[in-house]
């Protein structure tokens, strides 16, 4: 008895089927995300307003390392490692932004010194007037 040569055929099919299912799946493996391209305008747009804010007068170590931070992002977009650059383009806006955090508390704490001192003064005065007027 000869054996019915369609179950060969069916099993070259499947095997076919399986072996271009395993290549795409391969292919797909390969490629890589797309450039993280909001996260980099992101903090792009956060550097350059904390420069507005002269941040560098007040924090230039955060502002520095936002700089450096996009700037690793941007070799890891040529290397096409886009998991790393986007993680680096969020590390560049937070270290932007705690920059201008930072400087905007220590504009307040100035601007909270100098009223301190102008109340000091006015109590000084008051003090002067009252002890003269009695």
């Amino acid at each position: 008895m000869n054996k019915p040569a369609l179950p060969k055929q069916i099993s070259t099919a499947t095997f076919r089927l399986l072996l271009a299912g395993s290549f795409l799946l391969a292919l797909a493996a390969c490629q890589s995300a797309p450039p993280p391209t909001q996260k980099m305008q992101a903090a792009q747009l956060a550097i350059s307003s904390a420069e507005q804010e002269r941040v560098a007068d007040y924090a230039p170590i955060d502002l520095r390392s936002a700089h450096e931070k996009l700037s690793a992002a941007r070799d890891a977009i040529q290397a096409e490692d886009m998991d790393r650059a986007a993680r680096l383009a969020d590390e560049s806006r937070v270290s932007a932004e705690l920059a201008s955090a930072k400087t905007a508390e220590m504009k307040a704490k100035a601007v909270n010194d100098d009223m301190q001192q102008n109340i000091n003064a006015l109590q000084r005065e008051i003090l002067r007037n009252s002890g003269t007027s009695q």
